[in-house]
């Protein structure tokens, strides 16, 4: 889960896509997924309802329909593609139509969209397959927007955290970047989305889009998303109450609770017109 920046982002060099177990992990707590994981900025979801050609919605890795029920809200028609069956019939639950797959194997069965969207999943997603899927399956003028949470947690919080973090999983694919300055670690999985898209061509110049905003956490909300990360959920139980105790500490030195500033990012690019000669 790419929302812990400093505390769980995966390394540009890793590939994250081709560790399918992380990928398809994190149905095992499907509630407290939905329960926990922070939603995604209002103007976010706006801006891109607004620059695309219709309301028809592909959401890639949908979750539990997180973002899929917040383009609901905006009017879209939303279908959502997930290759955990778990957390796909949570959404379904929901009120989110789901097809479980995974976006690469996926058959649109001729079926188009004015946006392809991922909440914080693209990069489970190989770059250049997804967007030559994506650019497929949406009409002319269609928009493709991949977008990550990227947050700065307090220095006294990252470096407790990448303490025990670094001790108790020095194997994980993920990297932990400390008390550094996350949205610039992030900057390589942006332009690995970006690069990708370009590959393929049949889409306008990548843009990025950033939207500020902060969230205040309690000890027992933070810790009750920390578990939810792609780093954290194949943890045996010993291990992960290993690493929860040190990150409780380090939020009941901040007196409890602490403020976190979030840039959520959006990666976005136009498909081309059919006359534009792109494709």
């Amino acid at each position: 889960m790419p929302t812990i920046s400093s505390a769980g982002a995966p390394s540009p060099d890793s590939d994250p896509h081709r560790h399918r177990q992380v990928a398809e992990s994190f149905g095992v707590d499907a509630e407290r997924y939905d329960r926990a994981r922070p939603r995604y900025p209002d103007a976010m979801v706006d801006r891109i309802v607004a620059a695309s050609p219709g309301p028809a919605v592909l959401d890639v890795g949908c979750g539990t329909g997180i973002e899929a029920r917040q383009f609901q809200a905006a009017g879209c028609e939303v279908l959502g593609v997930e290759p955990d069956a778990r957390m796909a019939g949570f959404a379904r639950r929901t009120g989110v139509e789901v097809e479980v797959a995974r976006f690469e194997d996926w058959d649109a069965a001729g079926r188009v969209f004015d946006a392809v969207v991922a909440g914080t999943a693209w990069h489970w997603v190989d770059p250049v397959a997804g967007a030559a899927k994506a650019v497929r399956v949406l009409r002319p003028g269609g928009r493709l927007a991949v977008f990550w949470h990227v947050f700065q947690l307090p220095p006294e919080v990252a470096e407790a955290f990448g303490e025990v973090y670094r001790r108790v999983v020095p194997d994980s694919p993920f990297a932990f970047q400390g008390s550094g300055d996350a949205l610039e670690g992030y900057q390589p999985l942006f332009a690995k989305a970006a690069d990708g898209i370009r590959e393929v061509g049949g889409f306008g110049d990548p843009e990025q889009w950033r939207f500020d905003w902060e969230r205040s956490y309690t000890r027992d909300e933070w810790l009750d998303q920390l578990p939810t990360s792609g780093a954290l959920t194949r943890l045996p139980p010993d291990r992960l109450a290993e690493v929860l105790e040190g990150a409780g500490a380090a939020v009941d030195a901040l007196g409890g609770g602490f403020t976190m500033p979030y840039a959520t990012v959006v990666v976005t690019a136009a498909r081309a017109g059919a006359g534009a000669g792109a494709l």
